[in-house]
Formats: structure tokens, sequence, C-alpha cells
């Protein structure tokens, strides 16, 4: 759980994709989400080692990026709780109300700072999983595609990262595990933000507002990184960054794109952080090992393919 914030965890993000039927066979059998529902334009996926319905949405649009993610709260209380908090800070909030996207209650809806829309919610549907919680083996026979455990963490890009960074610490009581500085450490160039005990829960890179950089789905190891890539070149899928580890979390990644141009990660590993964990600083001319550790310097795309 959140540190006595009640946030327990990122719980769903919902992409927006240009072609739903090729999206949702994508992201079912390249990586390896179960189909649990469709609604109105919608399609519901969720990882095999989640038990809420889902955590993944499909829409379809006619321009690729995210709509909104959303962390799930302890309950009512909590939700209400922050709510205030948000609308104090100065952020427009909304309610979601009940049924208006499947097996979901009511949520919290704002928008960021850097203009990306954020739900907090507590009800969900628990459908559970394949293995159960009864003497379960370690993972389901019927695994397709890459196979991640879950959704791990998302990446965005916006212009004022300080006041970005200042409301999930203050407003949500999220830690920053990582920064990354211009040189002088004047300006803030990048923010890794947890509210777990994971590396982030979720991240920005100084960028244009309300754009997505990337959806990270964890996978276990570095071995199950290289088969993710193997699974990529089968099926054709335009990869981005070839197997290799991150200085920022220690994580091991590959890149690649969803046919819509969102861009995934398969995310392994990382370290684990504490309510006492310091933040690590690194100073910019020090990115490209920051982020691509063995090669130490960015792909150009890196920074310029953005949904």
């Amino acid at each position: 759980m959140g540190f006595g914030n009640g946030i327990m965890r990122i719980g769903r993000v919902e992409l927006r994709v240009l072609d739903l039927e090729k999206s949702a066979s994508y992201y079912k059998n390249v990586i390896g989400l179960e189909e649990v529902g469709r609604s109105q334009g919608r399609v519901y996926l969720k990882a095999w080692d989640e038990y809420d319905h889902h955590s993944l949405i499909l829409k379809q649009a006619d321009y690729a990026g995210l709509e909104h993610f959303a962390f799930k709260v302890k309950n009512e209380a909590v939700l209400n709780e922050l709510e205030k908090k948000i609308e104090q800070f100065g952020c427009d909030t909304s309610r979601i109300s009940y049924g208006t996207r499947m097996a979901e209650g009511q949520a919290v809806r704002f928008v960021l700072p850097t203009g990306h829309n954020v739900e907090l919610y507590y009800e969900i549907e628990r459908i559970g999983t394949k293995t159960g919680t009864l003497n379960p083996h370690p993972w389901p026979l019927d695994t397709r595609g890459i196979a991640p455990h879950r959704l791990d963490h998302v990446l965005l890009t916006g212009d004022d990262l300080k006041t970005v960074t200042r409301f999930f610490m203050e407003v949500l009581g999220f830690q920053q595990s990582e920064k990354i500085t211009t040189v002088d450490g004047e300006e803030l160039v990048g923010s890794f933000l947890f509210t777990t005990n994971k590396a982030h829960d979720l991240a920005f890179i100084k960028g244009p507002d309300s754009k997505l950089h990337h959806v990270a789905f964890y996978v276990e190891s570095v071995h199950d990184v290289f088969r993710a890539a193997d699974i990529l070149t089968m099926n054709n899928v335009p990869t981005e960054v070839t197997p290799t580890r991150h200085g920022i979390t220690r994580g091991q990644t590959v890149y690649f794109f969803d046919p819509s141009g969102n861009r995934n990660e398969a995310f392994a590993s990382g370290y684990i952080t504490y309510e006492d964990f310091p933040t690590i600083t690194w100073t910019e001319d020090k990115i490209g090992q920051g982020i691509f550790y063995h090669r130490r310097e960015l792909v150009e795309s890196f920074g310029k393919a953005l949904t």
C-alpha cells in the first residue's frame, strides 16, 4: 500500500487506438493479455497475474495516445479525501458515474498540470486468475506471447515537471525515487515517482504536455526480456531498442510499438523502494547512460516518438 495515502497501485490504462480489431489482436497475441469484455468501441484486457477485471482498455479513436490512467485506492473515504485535496491544489475534477465503463464503479477524474487525465477509484469487479488462490501453480499453462505478470507503469511527457512532481508528492503522497536535472541542478527534466515498493509507478520526462511516452508491462527476468524481443521479431513488431539495462531504476528493458504507434515496454527487475528511500539524481549530460546504460546514448526516436 502507499505510504499512508490510501493509494494501492496503478490499476489501469486506457489507450486510444486507430484500429480496434488489429490492436486487440496485438495485445492478446503478442503482449499476451486476456480479453475479458467489450463495450461501446472498447476492448478490456488483463494480464494473467492480475485479479481485477481489467488493467488495459483499448478505445477506438482517430488518433493514438493515452485517454486516461488510474490508481486504485483503498475505499470510498480515501477517494473523497483525495478528491478534496486535488481540488484544493487547483486541478479540475469530475465524477465518473457507475457503469460508464465495464465492471467499474465510480471514479474521480482530474487533469494534471501536464494535461493528462487521471482517475482514482476503489470499485472494480474482481474476477481472479486462472492459477487461483488455493495451492496455485506458479503460472498458467495457456499463456500466449510475452505474457507479462501485470501492468507496471506509465511514462508521460510534460513541460512543468516541478509542479506535477509537487502535485504527486504533496497531494497524493508519492515519493520521488529518481530525478534527472540539468547539469547545474536548476531545472528538472525527468521525475520518477512511486507509491508502492516499485522503482516507479509513473514517471515524467520533459516534453510536450498531454503526451504518452510508453506503457510498461512487468516480466520477471532478463531472460523474459530477451524472450519478449524474440516474440517481437517473430511477429514483425517495430522494435525501438533491443534488450538492455536502464541505469535509472536498474531495470532490464525492451521498447517497441503497438499497431497505432503507442510505445510499449517489457520491463524486468528494478530495485525495491521503501518509505525512507533517498532520491537518486542523474544529470542531463549522463542521460544516455541513465536510460540506456550499455549504449550510453539515446536513440533519436526515444524523445520524438510520442502519442
